[in-house]
């Protein structure tokens, strides 16, 4: 009996199991993943864990994050941080909140972590960026408000205690060094 070409029932994650980088071609996946990404953008500012997303997405909280990452190139905590980050940088730029207000306006429980995270990812402090913002309003003026958001938005290619251990790793590499 000639054999049917069929398509494979079980999900992708086999694929993502055994680390391949190929993209999500499911397309109910993607329309799921989709709507559980629109939710973190509508309300980023609230508690997005995995658990409540994979519920909203109709999936199980492992192939989830395996999924999200796959299709979107980030695991969802650091989704949520650009997210959180861009509404902080913007609140900088076009108001007069005061950093705590836009701290907790953008979801972060506290202050210091808010300030901290922040800097690791855009290598300014909050008001430091909000003075280098204010300074060249009329440069911006005249460029399309999308194309500025993703000129400003955050890098996140790399987990926020990655960046924070290679930034103390560089400067105990400069201070060991010999004088000669």
């Amino acid at each position: 009996m000639p054999s049917r070409s069929t398509p494979d029932p079980r999900p992708l994650a086999d694929a993502s199991a055994s680390g391949s980088t190929r993209p999500l071609e499911d397309a109910a996946l993607l329309r799921r993943l989709l709507r559980a990404k629109d939710r973190m953008d509508a309300a980023s500012s609230e508690a997005w864990p995995v658990s409540r997303l994979a519920e909203v997405s109709g999936v199980s909280q492992a192939y989830f994050a395996r999924s999200f990452k796959r299709a979107f190139g980030l695991p969802p905590h650091r989704y949520l941080l650009t997210r959180r980050i861009e509404r902080a940088i913007a609140l900088l730029r076009d108001t007069d909140l005061s950093i705590t207000e836009i701290a907790f306006e953008t979801g972060w429980q506290s202050l210091g972590t808010f300030g901290r995270i922040f800097h690791d990812v855009t290598g300014l402090n909050p008001g430091g960026m909000r003075a280098q913002l204010q300074a060249q309003p009329e440069e911006l003026a005249r460029v399309p408000a999308c194309v500025v958001k993703a000129a400003q938005r955050p890098v996140l290619d790399s987990a926020v205690l990655e960046k924070r251990r290679r930034a103390v790793a560089a400067t105990l590499r400069e201070s060991t060094k010999e004088e000669s």
